[in-house]
């Protein structure tokens, strides 16, 4: 069997360094785990009732999951972040897979993450300008890198420069201001993990196609995709331990699972959707357009032609296309029209719009995006949400 080598870093942190390393990012995580074991008994309702839910104080009590369906359905209007090491290099979130750089060349953007201008108070309080009722951060893309503190890696946001827990900060900003707080998790992707998918056994673009392999991958009779899959639930446990109330659990990589249907069982879906719920009695579960049935909603990409039973949500960007930041983007992003359009899209569906910003390499917001946000939030508070329109006119009513 291969050994991890030490610059990918899989291996378990010692426990002396990882609560060093919480505590130098967030002291919420502690009062985090507070709320978690408040609300986590088996002999009665939750006792606490999660800030985005104030609303539905009432139904949580007696039904959780109701109680945050039904806040999902009257959401409407969410905001997406894509930031991470690609960040950095302005060229997409998918630039490793697409120009084939190697693993370790790959992790010495890690160096350059500083995240000096990340500001979870700037992004919540723009989302609440915008009349969103939601924050859905990519906390690890399919490269792997992690934006909050994990026992699992020293691939992330505290092991860099930057030295900051990004999910902590967020989840702090949302539970003051009342926001959800999703969090999406690369899950059938990973181009990083010796263990993940690979291009041997998976379709679905499960691995960069590299010429000479990548030597750090496992493969053959030495892959074991049970290592990956324990690596993915033991990280998901921290995220739903550690930040307080989480509104979702949004899961992506469906492409990789769905390239071998007959093998779906292979991932223990039906374990780890339990499990999830487990950790938290109102979070709620997605995973794309639906990979096992259920799923609490569906978030396809853009576009959805099918009825469905349950709540929907269309994932969309202000870029023209990509989701991390696109120096060749400038001056192209979507404008207030737009995305009022895109709103009443989404209303005719029905279903909410998640609307992705890819933020600047230093983590701040990107100036286009925030004037249009902030023009968006303007007219829906003067004229009312836009009216559901087969031509996507904003008629707003």
């Amino acid at each position: 069997m291969k050994t991890l080598t030490s610059d990918l870093s899989f291996q378990a942190l010692n426990r002396r360094d990882f609560i060093s390393v919480l505590g130098k990012t967030s002291a919420a995580v502690v009062a985090w785990g507070a709320w978690n074991t408040a609300n986590a008994r088996a002999d009665g309702p939750p006792s606490v009732t999660p800030a985005y839910l104030k609303d539905y104080a009432g139904l949580y009590r007696s039904d959780p999951r109701r109680a945050a369906l039904q806040w999902f359905r009257e959401a409407r209007f969410g905001l997406f972040v894509h930031y991470g090491l690609f960040s950095l290099e302005g060229r997409d979130c998918w630039l490793q897979y697409r120009e084939k750089i190697p693993v370790s060349t790959y992790a010495k953007l890690k160096e350059r993450f500083t995240a000096a201008k990340f500001d979870a108070d700037f992004i919540t309080d723009l989302a609440c300008a915008a009349q969103m009722r939601y924050v859905n951060l990519v906390t690890r893309h399919h490269d792997s890198f992690c934006l909050f503190a994990t026992n699992q890696t020293d691939f992330s946001s505290v092991h860099s420069p930057a030295k900051r827990d990004l999910v902590a900060e967020l989840a702090a900003a949302c539970q003051k201001k009342g926001l959800g707080l999703c969090l999406y998790y690369s899950h059938g992707r990973d181009w990083r993990h010796p263990h993940a998918p690979n291009n041997d056994e998976w379709g679905g673009g499960a691995r960069p196609n590299y010429n000479p392999p990548e030597p750090s991958y496992a493969t053959g009779q030495d892959h074991d995709l049970g290592k990956y899959l324990d690596f993915m639930r033991a990280q998901l446990t921290e995220l739903l331990t550690n930040y307080g109330p989480i509104a979702a659990i949004w899961l992506d990589g469906i492409s990789v699972p769905l390239s071998h249907k007959d093998r779906l069982h292979e991932w223990h879906l039906p374990e780890l959707f339990a499990h999830i719920r487990s950790l938290q009695p109102q979070v709620l579960v997605s995973y794309k357009q639906g990979l096992v049935g259920t799923e609490d909603f569906l978030a396809p990409e853009r576009r959805f032609n099918k009825k469905s039973d349950r709540p929907l949500e269309l994932c969309d960007t202000l870029q023209p296309d990509g989701w991390g930041y696109m120096k060749a983007d400038e001056g192209k992003h979507k404008i207030p029209d737009q995305v009022l359009a895109m709103l009443a899209k989404a209303r005719r569906l029905p279903a909410n719009l998640l609307l992705n910003t890819g933020p600047l390499p230093d983590g701040s917001i990107h100036t286009e995006d925030v004037q249009t946000l902030r023009e968006v939030g303007r007219r829906i508070r003067e004229q009312g949400w836009p009216a559901p329109t087969s031509a996507g006119k904003a008629d707003h009513r």
